[in-house]
């Protein structure tokens, strides 16, 4: 049945590439603008110019009658005349080149997600993008991408400069641009397929377990800064953290970010940024000895509009020192410091607004420790390295704007710190090269 099940994506796709394009508008947030997709993005869920505008004033563009109050009301009302509700679902099929021991090598997942949001302006300057996510790998829903921001237009030295506070549960969520990692390609992938075992603690490690309180500011379309805090709010488990917690933040951690940008005639768009976040985490229980993380980033985003379609560029580096101290002292890790590096880039060409293929780079590298990275049979390290790179091939058709099919092909170089016998079991890093078709859906 798995295997029919890959031939029936495979046929999906295939016919899918052949259907009619058109403009259909997606959730609430097009709803509430009386805007198409297009609108904001350059293809969902990349934003462009104007979609970042709009997020960072809030999500509060309206475009069509509120419900207001009447006469000298104190407070007054002002109500969008519809719920801002909306619905995402994803379906997949997966296939990776060499099955797992004990394991089929290809599956499909229906749902593989399915997220309900409550996006768009609540009052005047306040609006949120509130995601609620079913996992097919936990079987549960579960919460999910969360921004609520507060943003004002003001003037600063006689330019127009938006002023705002966000509320998020994770770096890089109230992000805008597509070159921070919640937010950046891949877009989607499998939720069973293997993946690289270490990342930094930037690179999502935290999405849903804190909450982060943040001012900015955005100066003459120019210039963007950024300073948020965040503090551990656990999904599940203790509520506050207690001796069972794991990964609690010691205090609040942290977090900064900031941007420069240019666009050439509206056709040519770059930007040059800069991001970190500091972190003291305790490994476990909430006192004693903690690990410190330091992260900085550096990201570039470049865009080029030709003809219907164009090009667009992305790319992060992300440097992470690490003292280890409470897991070296309690022999989790075998040194008191180290690091790991990440850099990701990708390319895509979009043909229209219907086809787009981009071309993905991925390498982690990190310093060595027998006991963060030791062999197994599941997921291990034979030479007690963090170090995985590949290569990421995809193409997409958006048959409507809000409808979108996705064949994408990863192809590791090296896992978990080698390229072959990574595990110290014979499995090599080709082995995990995945097959991914998706089939993605808002309403």
């Amino acid at each position: 049945m798995k295997r029919k099940g890959l031939a029936l994506g495979l046929g999906l796709l295939g016919f899918f590439i052949f259907a009619e394009s058109r403009a259909w508008a997606i959730p609430s947030f097009a709803r509430q603008t009386n805007l198409s997709c297009n609108s904001c993005h350059i293809i969902f869920p990349r934003l462009n110019s104007f979609g970042r505008l709009f997020k960072l004033n809030g999500y509060t563009l309206t475009g069509i009658r509120a419900i207001e109050s009447q006469g000298q009301n104190n407070p007054s009302l002002k109500l969008i005349s519809f719920m801002p509700i909306s619905a995402m679902v994803q379906a997949s099929v997966t296939s990776i080149r060499t099955a797992e021991p004990g394991a089929d090598s290809s599956a499909g997942s229906l749902p593989q997600q399915l997220s309900f949001f409550l996006a768009g302006e609540i009052t005047p300057h306040l609006g949120t993008f509130i995601q609620v996510t079913y996992d097919d790998q936990d079987a549960q829903f579960g919460m999910d991408n969360t921004d609520i921001r507060l943003a004002f237009s003001t003037t600063v030295a006689s330019k127009r400069t938006i002023l705002g506070l966000t509320l998020n549960n994770g770096p890089t969520v109230q992000d805008v641009w597509n070159s921070t990692p919640i937010w950046g390609f891949p877009f989607a992938a499998s939720g069973w397929a293997p993946a690289p075992g270490t990342n930094t603690l930037v690179d999502g490690q935290l999405a849903g377990e804190v909450a982060g309180l943040g001012g900015y500011a955005f100066f003459d379309n120019l210039a963007y800064g950024e300073f948020s805090v965040y503090a551990s709010t656990p999904q599940g488990g203790p509520t506050p953290p207690d001796g069972t917690s794991t990964s609690t933040i010691k205090g609040v951690s942290p977090y900064w970010r900031f941007v420069l940008q240019h666009e050439w005639g509206g056709a040519q768009y770059l930007s040059v940024g800069t991001y970190g976040l500091f972190s003291r985490l305790y490994p476990s229980g909430t006192a004693g000895p903690s690990d410190r993380y330091t992260d900085v980033a550096a990201d570039l985003q470049f865009e080029r509009t030709i003809g219907e379609g164009g090009v667009q560029v992305y790319g992060t580096w992300i440097h992470e020192s690490r003292n280890l101290e409470a897991s070296f002292l309690s022999g989790a890790a075998a040194a008191a410091s180290g690091h790991v590096r990440t850099l990701k880039a990708n390319a895509s060409y979009q043909l229209s607004h219907t086809y787009v293929f981009t071309l993905g780079f991925f390498d982690t590298t990190g310093s060595p420790d027998m006991y963060l990275y030791p062999p197994s049979k599941e997921n291990g390290y034979r030479v007690n390295r963090p170090n995985s790179s590949g290569f990421i091939l995809e193409a997409s058709l958006y048959a409507w704007q809000n409808m979108l099919l996705t064949a994408q092909y990863t192809l590791y170089t090296k896992f978990n710190g080698a390229g072959d016998d990574y595990n110290g079991f014979g499995r090599n890093a080709a082995d995990n090269n995945t097959l991914y078709l998706l089939l993605w859906i808002a309403f």
